[in-house]
């Protein structure tokens, strides 16, 4: 079944990144919801690697300001809630219970390039559904990459052992910060046919 027209706007056509917020306080339970519909994204062996910080009172906004790049500080700071999307390198210690009907554990212990590559990349979709999900309960986003991610991970997660990938700001966006929408590549020169 295809999406109706209204959906695919909200969450692809209409959507855009915001820099700009309303001062709309985003309840916990929205939240949750978002994390329950990016929660059934797939990935490898259903292995789940992401890990998400949501930042909303003043003290997690101050433990993260200053890792952000100066041009990031005015937008993440006046968000309602800034998302660390983290992976976590050990993410396989989960996959009896996320993967039971296989011995997936064993693929990655003890070979920690391949749980890290398989944790960065499966982490990132899941951070990608975290926008979808976001834009599909009504929340804008403005994802970045600019900060400085060794100081995040001092910050939130000393001793745990998870990495910071990209923050995604969320809220209810302020038209006004808005810039016109950029230039896409064409499917001819993004894709090709064989």
């Amino acid at each position: 079944m295809t999406l109706d027209a209204p959906a695919l706007d909200q969450l692809f056509r209409s959507a855009r990144t915001a820099n700009a917020w309303q001062d709309r306080t985003v309840p916990d339970t929205k939240l949750q919801e978002l994390y329950d519909l990016l929660k059934l994204g797939p990935t490898s062996a259903n292995s789940s690697p992401a890990r998400f910080v949501f930042v909303r009172t003043a003290e997690g906004k101050a433990k993260l300001k200053d890792a952000l790049s100066e041009g990031n500080i005015a937008k993440t700071m006046t968000a309602p809630v800034i998302v660390i999307v983290a992976h976590d390198p050990r993410f396989y210690d989960e996959l009896p219970k996320l993967f039971p009907h296989a011995d997936a554990r064993s693929w990655f212990a003890g070979n920690a390039a391949l749980a890290e590559v398989t944790a960065f990349r499966n982490g990132t979709l899941q951070g990608a559904y975290l926008i979808m999900a976001a834009r599909a309960v009504g929340l804008d986003t403005g994802p970045m990459s600019g900060f400085d991610n060794a100081k995040v991970d001092e910050a939130f997660f000393a001793g745990s052992g998870w990495k910071s990938n990209f923050l995604v700001n969320l809220g209810y966006g302020d038209e006004s910060g808005l810039f016109p929408r950029s230039p896409r590549l064409s499917f001819d020169e993004a894709a090709r046919l064989e």
